[in-house]
C-alpha cells in the first residue's frame, strides 16, 4: 500500500476548502484500484476568513484530513514547503484549493510516475484564457528571460501542480533557502520529469490573491534566486561606461591641448546628458547590488520560513 500526499497551500479559502475535497474524492475508485492511501493537508496561510474551521470540520468527518495553521500569512513558498515537510507520502502532489489544477488529471500523473518511472510530474497551461493581456505578455517576457539567464529549467506556463516521489521531495526539502522560488528550484534538482499539458481553468470561487506587483516582486525573486546574470551586466557595463569616460577625458585634453575652447559654455547640454545617463545607471545598478544583498540579509538572519499556529 502506497500513501499519496495532498498538499494545499490555502489563503482565505473557505468557500473552496470543501469544493477542493469533494473534487479529489472524485479519483477514490483510482487510487484503490492503485492500491494507494491518502492523506490530505490544508495549509492555512494565516487566513483571515474561516479556512481554519473549515479544514478543522473536514478533519472531524475525516482523519486523513490535516490542518497547518500559520500564525500569519507568509507566503505560498513557506505554505508548499511545510507541506512538504508534513508530508509522509511515497508520492506527493501539491495543488490549489482554487481547483485551478484539476484532480482529474491526477490519475494520468500517478500512471507516468508508478508505471512509466518519472521521478515528478508536472504541469503547465498551454492557455492564458481569462487573464489580462498584459499580465500575460509580462509572464511571458519573464520566463523567455530567465531561461536565458538560468542555469535551471522553467517552463512557460509551468503551475505548482506537481506530483513527486519521495526522492524527489527529499531533493526539494535539502534545499532551506529563505528566498525560496519553487519553480526554479523544481528544475534545479533535476531527476526524470514529465510535463502534462492543460487548458487554463478559472477560480471556481473569490478572487486571485496574485496582484500584478505581487507576481512582479515574485519575478525578481526568481531572478535574483537562480543567476547573477544582472550582477556581471552590471560589471561589463559599468567598465564600458569607465572606458567611454577614459576616451572622453583623453578627447577634452587633446583638443584643449590643440585648439582651446573659447567658449566655454558650449557642450555643457551634451555633458548633463552624459552624467544624468551614467548617474541612473549607476543608481540602476546599485539597486541590482542591493537586491542580492537584501537576499544575502534575509537567508544570514537564518528566520524560520513560517511559525506555526495550529496544527491536526
Amino acid at each position: 500500500m502506497k500513501l499519496l500526499s495532498v498538499v494545499v497551500p490555502c489563503y482565505n479559502e473557505q468557500d473552496n476548502i470543501a469544493d477542493f475535497y469533494n473534487e479529489l474524492l472524485k479519483n477514490e475508485s483510482f487510487f484503490k484500484e492503485k492500491d494507494i492511501e491518502l492523506e490530505i493537508i490544508y495549509i492555512d496561510d494565516g487566513s483571515s476568513d474561516k479556512t481554519q474551521e473549515e479544514v478543522t470540520r473536514l478533519h472531524e468527518k475525516d482523519n486523513r484530513v490535516h490542518l497547518v495553521g500559520f500564525s500569519r500569512n507568509f507566503g505560498k513558498e513557506a505554505a508548499m514547503f511545510a507541506g512538504l515537510r508534513k508530508s509522509k507520502g511515497d508520492y506527493v502532489v501539491i495543488m490549489d484549493c482554487d481547483l485551478q489544477d484539476p484532480p482529474a488529471l491526477l490519475s494520468e500523473m500517478i500512471n507516468a510516475v508508478m508505471d512509466e518511472g518519472y521521478d515528478s510530474v508536472a504541469t503547465r497551461r498551454v492557455s492564458r484564457k481569462g487573464e489580462p493581456p498584459i499580465r500575460s505578455f509580462f509572464a511571458r517576457m519573464f520566463y523567455r528571460l530567465i531561461n536565458k539567464i538560468s542555469n535551471a529549467e522553467i517552463v512557460d506556463g509551468a503551475r505548482d501542480y506537481r506530483l513527486m516521489t519521495r526522492k524527489f521531495v527529499d531533493a526539494v526539502l535539502s534545499m532551506e533557502e529563505y528566498n525560496r522560488f519553487s519553480k526554479g528550484i523544481f528544475g534545479w534538482v533535476g531527476f526524470k520529469n514529465k510535463w502534462i499539458e492543460f487548458e487554463n481553468i478559472e477560480r471556481r470561487k473569490g478572487e486571485t490573491k496574485w496582484s500584478f506587483w505581487k507576481l512582479f516582486a515574485y519575478a525578481i525573486d526568481g531572478i535574483v534566486a537562480f543567476s547573477t546574470t544582472p550582477l556581471t551586466i552590471a560589471s561589463v557595463l559599468g567598465m564600458l561606461c569607465c572606458l567611454v569616460a577614459f576616451i572622453f577625458v583623453i578627447f577634452i585634453v587633446i583638443r584643449q591641448l590643440t585648439v582651446g575652447d573659447p567658449n566655454q559654455m558650449v557642450g555643457w547640454a551634451s555633458m548633463a546628458s552624459i552624467i544624468l545617463f551614467v548617474g541612473g545607471l549607476q543608481l540602476f545598478f546599485v539597486g541590482v547590488v542591493g537586491q542580492y544583498l537584501s537576499k544575502t540579509y534575509l537567508e544570514v538572519k537564518k528566520r524560520p520560513l513560517y511559525i506555526v499556529k495550529e496544527e491536526l
